[in-house]
């Protein structure tokens, strides 16, 4: 499945590829058919979408992109939570999938776009000065921060989609944007709620399977903050990072 978030260019990928085959055909240039073939499907491969199967356990945050786990630092003072945050950067290379999903079930508290530059994105410092689309997430009830999603820009990736809207609920694992041909998304979780991460710089992560901590949820802060409970059973859920 191609992403809707980029119809328009896989669409143009597929008439040019289509048509270039067409003239190929007629020429007998059979050689340069399969080449032109072979670079259709690899262009077309940058917008795949592929369906995923969610974790359900309450507590547990997902990656909200596929790529490599580059940095897990901790921030003194994370300005939109108003408090020290963890956050967890991943690098997309071109070869990722580049939708964006919900690290965790949240209200939009805001989005702000951040103007910026357009490093290649190996550059450590890209992620911190490159053009960036930042999205708050609160507890639907409570409107406490529960998580954020910063969509980075790269060399390549100038074009970043956040099709989500201020005070609209999003679902864990639930689609709401793209950045286009590979960059950087961070993920960034509050200290109130005493992220337990599961993840290490160098894993591969999967947007809306890998899960990437465990977390206190706001109804549930007496609880152990290390143990995520499956809904099902009220049971300590157990705590494998999912991989496909």
């Amino acid at each position: 499945m191609l992403s809707s978030y980029a119809k328009r260019e896989w669409l143009t990928v597929l008439a040019i590829g289509l048509m270039l085959s067409i003239t190929l055909i007629v020429v007998q240039l059979w050689w340069l058919l399969i080449v032109v073939a072979i670079v259709t499907v690899a262009v077309l491969s940058f917008f795949r979408d592929p369906d995923r199967r969610v974790p359900l356990q309450r507590g547990v945050v997902v990656s909200p992109a596929d790529g490599r786990i580059s940095s897990v630092h901790r921030i003194d003072q994370f300005e939109p939570f108003g408090e020290p945050a963890t956050c967890i950067r991943i690098f997309l290379s071109v070869f990722n999938v580049h939708v964006n999903r919900c690290p965790c079930h949240g209200m939009v508290e805001s989005i702000a776009q951040q103007p910026g530059r357009y490093l290649n994105a190996l550059n450590p410092s890209s992620a911190e000065v490159n053009q960036a689309t930042l999205v708050v997430l609160s507890h639907p009830v409570r409107r406490c921060p529960v998580a954020a999603v910063r969509q980075v820009a790269g060399m390549l990736a100038r074009t970043i989609v956040c099709d989500a809207t201020v005070g609209e609920t999003l679902q864990r694992g639930q689609r709401f944007g793209m950045i286009k041909l590979g960059s950087t998304t961070e993920l960034y979780l509050p200290q109130s709620l005493s992220p337990e991460v599961l993840v290490q710089q160098g894993q591969k992560v999967y947007a809306g399977l890998t899960v990437m901590a465990n977390v206190t949820t706001p109804q549930d802060r007496s609880a152990s903050p290390s143990v995520a409970i499956d809904e099902k059973t009220d049971k300590p859920a157990r705590r494998v990072a999912a991989k496909g």
